[in-house]
C-alpha cells in the first residue's frame, strides 16, 4: 500500500481535536445566548414572543396564498410547503422569541449547571414565551377569519391548510411534533457557525417540517384556532387534542432528545474545562 494512501496519525488526531473544540466552542456561544435570554426580563421576553406570534401567521398566510393559485394537482403540495418557512425567516432572522427555538437554547444552562435558579428560569422562559406566541397566533387568526388579514378566498384557502391537523388524534399529534422539535432546534444549534447560510439553513430545514406534515406547536395553534374561530373545533379540542400534544411534542423532541444529545457530545469536555 502506498504511504500517501494511510492517513498519518498525528494528522488524524489534529482533525478529531478541532471537531471537538468546534463543538465545543458552539455548545458554549449556544449555551450563553441561552443564559442571555433566561436573565432578560418577563415583559422584553412576552412583547417579543407575542411579536413572533403574529410574524409566524406569515407561514399559514403564504401558504394560503400559493394554494389559492394553484390547481390541485398531486404536486401541488410541495409548492405551496414553500410558503411554510417565510414566518421561520422572519422570526428567527428578525431574533424574535419563539417558544420551539428556545427549547435548546434554554435547556443547555440547565444541562450544564443544574440548579433551581436555571430550572425556574427555563420554566419561567418557557411559559412566558408559550403564552405569548399564542396570543398571537389567535390574534392573527382571528383576524383571518374576520377578513381583516387578507380577502374571502385567502381565508377559505387557510381553512383547507389549516383542516388537516384535524386527521390526528391527541397521541398521534404528540407523536408528530417530536421530529419537528428536533429539527426546529437544529436551527437554533446550527445558526452559529452559519450566519451567512442562515438564510438556506433556515428554509431547508423547515421545509422540511412542512412536506413531512410534523406538528409545531406555534404554527398549528395559528391553524387550531382559525379553525375554532371558523366554528369547525371546540375550544376543548384546540387547546388539549391539537395545541397541547404539540407543544409537549415539540420539548421531548427539542429539549428531551437534541439538546440533551447535543450536550452529551461535549459533556466530559465541558464540564473538565475551566469555568466550563
Amino acid at each position: 500500500m502506498d504511504r500517501h494512501d494511510t492517513p498519518d496519525p498525528d494528522e488524524t488526531g489534529d482533525v478529531e481535536d478541532l471537531k471537538a473544540a468546534d463543538a465545543r466552542e458552539l455548545h458554549r456561544t449556544v449555551r450563553e445566548t441561552g443564559e442571555e435570554e433566561l436573565k432578560r426580563p418577563a415583559a422584553a421576553l412576552f412583547w417579543s414572543g407575542l411579536v413572533a406570534g403574529l410574524a409566524i401567521t406569515t407561514s399559514l398566510i403564504a401558504e394560503a396564498a400559493i394554494h389559492r393559485a394553484l390547481p390541485q394537482e398531486p404536486w401541488s403540495e410541495l409548492v405551496v410547503a414553500l410558503g411554510y418557512p417565510i414566518g421561520f425567516l422572519i422570526v428567527i432572522l428578525g431574533r424574535m422569541q419563539l417558544f420551539t427555538e428556545s427549547t435548546v437554547t434554554a435547556m443547555l444552562p440547565l444541562v450544564t449547571r443544574p440548579s433551581r435558579w436555571a430550572l425556574t428560569r427555563t420554566l419561567r422562559l418557557w411559559g412566558i414565551v408559550l403564552a405569548a406566541n399564542l396570543v398571537g397566533t389567535a390574534v392573527a387568526a382571528a383576524l383571518i377569519d374576520a377578513g381583516l388579514l387578507g380577502n374571502t378566498e385567502l381565508r377559505h384557502a387557510a381553512l383547507t391548510i389549516s383542516a388537516r391537523i384535524l386527521e390526528l388524534g391527541a397521541w398521534d399529534t404528540f407523536l408528530n411534533a417530536i421530529p419537528a422539535g428536533f429539527l426546529i432546534a437544529i436551527i437554533a444549534w446550527t445558526l452559529p457557525n452559519a450566519r451567512e447560510q442562515a438564510f438556506w439553513v433556515i428554509l431547508a430545514i423547515t421545509y422540511i417540517v412542512a412536506i413531512a406534515g410534523f406538528s409545531h406547536s406555534v404554527v398549528g395553534s395559528d391553524e387550531a384556532f382559525l379553525l375554532l374561530f371558523a366554528g369547525q373545533t371546540t375550544l376543548v379540542q384546540t387547546l388539549f387534542a391539537l395545541i397541547l400534544p404539540a407543544v409537549l411534542g415539540n420539548l421531548v423532541g427539542g429539549a428531551g432528545l437534541f439538546a440533551l444529545l447535543a450536550h452529551a457530545q461535549v459533556k466530559s469536555d465541558v464540564e473538565d474545562a475551566p469555568g466550563g
